[in-house]
């Protein structure tokens, strides 16, 4: 038996020897940790201690319970997919995404309007209500099973500025790129990516385990005059994928000599 001797309640002394088993690989990634009984045994505590302490390390992620299973050490491995963010331009005017052709619809995508919000609002550079069309889908990996929300807000005005977008604004984003280069725009794209705890439809939806943050990449198509065109929204756990990129250096103007 373990002795607890460390100061505060008595589930956080468990807990911390429970954590400490872990991060010493004691308990490996993975593995089913000992049941209730056994830890009440090794700990000499009672069944309600035990029960606080894989509360409170659930709730630090350490650990993941599955019904009717027990509760299992997180994975420490790498990331089950690599995205690749980048954009590929074909010669016939097509462009090609590594991960397009790698993610399944799990069901039928949903096109519906909505508003501009504040977050929204401030990449399109607009103001807060104004019309979007949107299209959520949801993306299965078919090899890992991972799950993903992808999401393609397009302004009322650039759809109706291309009539074939503004017919069909649920479009694949790849599509979408083509019929806006055909409409005489240059594009660029920006990207940020954040970490955050996801929404609770985000977590059923997704099916993470308790305490898992979930990537957020934001998108940004830009057009003539780098004028913001479309946003695409993907959210996926952060502990099943990692975000990849291809790094160039831009060319800096040539600076004058001075005479």
């Amino acid at each position: 038996m373990s002795e607890i001797q460390r100061p505060g309640a008595l589930y956080q002394q468990v807990a911390a020897a429970i954590r400490e088993a872990i991060l010493s690989g004691e308990f490996a990634p993975d593995s089913l940790l000992p049941s209730e009984a056994q830890l009440m045994a090794r700990y000499g505590v009672s069944r309600p201690t035990v029960r606080n302490a894989i509360a409170a390390l659930r709730a630090e992620g350490l650990i993941d319970v599955r019904h009717g299973k027990g509760s299992f050490v997180r994975s420490d491995g790498q990331p089950a997919l690599t995205l690749e963010r980048r954009i590929s331009h074909t010669t016939h005017g097509r462009f090609v995404m590594p991960d397009g052709e790698v993610w399944e619809e799990a069901e039928a995508p949903s096109t519906y309007r909505t508003r501009t919000n504040k977050a929204t609002g401030r990449l399109f550079q607009l103001d807060v209500e104004e019309a979007l069309f949107a299209c959520d889908r949801l993306l299965v990996e078919p090899g890992t099973g991972t799950r993903a929300m992808h999401r393609t807000l397009i302004p009322f005005e650039v759809a109706e500025a291309v009539p074939s977008l503004g017919e069909e604004p649920g479009r694949q984003p790849a599509e979408i790129y083509r019929l806006l280069t055909e409409d005489g725009h240059k594009l660029s794209w920006t990207e940020t990516v954040r970490a955050r705890m996801p929404l609770p439809d985000e977590r059923t939806t997704l099916r993470l385990p308790d305490a898992t943050p979930i990537l957020h990449l934001a998108r940004t198509t830009h057009g003539t005059d780098d004028r913001p065109l479309i946003l695409e929204e993907l959210r996926i756990g952060a502990d099943r994928a990692e975000a990849a990129y291809r790094i160039t250096a831009d060319k800096q103007p040539t600076r004058r000599a001075r005479t």
